[in-house]
């Protein structure tokens, strides 16, 4: 290079070569950080395995499912039906669709919508005996405009944001959601996810996580679709174990 001393060449190869160290640190950096928000954002999903998913409805009857109201005299194949691929509920009377089993530490997908007017009905999670509406119970809401929230049946507790929301002296203790709403209109499938690990709840209305507890009281029990309004429709319902 003319004009250039060999000592300055040498700091000029010197000081491109720290620069082109300095950019693979640079990007082996911006590498490790992708990793790791990828590795936490599997870590929050808790997807459960893949290889044990469980499809609770099979699609065709209600093997495995108890349809529950409490008038024993009312005909429940007038309230629930297949139709298509999905499972048809009337909304009235009050009542709900159970599994028989009962489960634990799980990723439920549930998908539903809306064939009317959208109104009310639930997913209940922990549910124990006796059958009855309503069993106590933690429950994911799916009343319309407040998909998300949870309500906290016949005593349950759980904590949110450092608030134990337990109160045994109330029937119904509502905790709202905490996003927007990100439902989807009335005849539009919508997707819930909810993650039960130990004594912790989150649950995702089609991927938005709206709400999450931790030290809940009931860790256990059956799982519920409630008839609780009008009709709605439910589809392709799995569970994977999460350990």
């Amino acid at each position: 290079m003319p004009g250039v001393s060999r000592k300055g060449k040498f700091e000029i190869d010197e000081g491109r070569m720290m620069t082109r160290v300095m950019s693979k640190v640079t990007l082996w950096m911006v590498v490790g950080i992708l990793l790791m928000a990828l590795v936490g954002c599997r870590s929050m999903g808790d997807s459960g395995s893949s290889e044990k998913k469980e499809m609770l409805w099979n699609g065709k009857d209600f093997t495995g499912w108890v349809r529950y109201v409490p008038d024993a005299s009312i005909d429940v194949d007038r309230i629930w039906w297949v139709r298509g691929d999905a499972i048809y509920c009337k909304g009235q009377p009050n009542g709900y669709l159970r599994t028989e089993k009962e489960y634990k530490n799980y990723h439920l997908h549930v998908e539903w919508r809306w064939v009317e007017e959208p109104t009310n009905s639930g997913v209940l999670l922990h549910s124990q005996g006796p059958d009855k509406v309503w069993p106590k119970c933690i429950e994911c809401q799916l009343k319309a405009g407040k998909a998300g929230d949870f309500v906290l049946i016949g005593g349950p507790g759980i904590t949110v944001d450092g608030l134990d929301r337990q109160n045994a002296e109330k029937e119904y203790v509502v905790v709202d959601k905490k996003a927007p709403t990100s439902e989807k209109p009335a005849g539009q499938w919508n997707t819930y996810d909810i993650h039960c690990k130990g004594r912790s709840i989150r649950c995702y209305v089609n991927g938005v996580l709206q709400n999450e507890g931790t030290k809940a009281t009931q860790t256990s029990g059956w799982i519920c679709l409630q008839s609780e309004g009008s009709p709605i429709e439910f589809r392709n319902i799995y569970i994977q174990p999460v350990e």
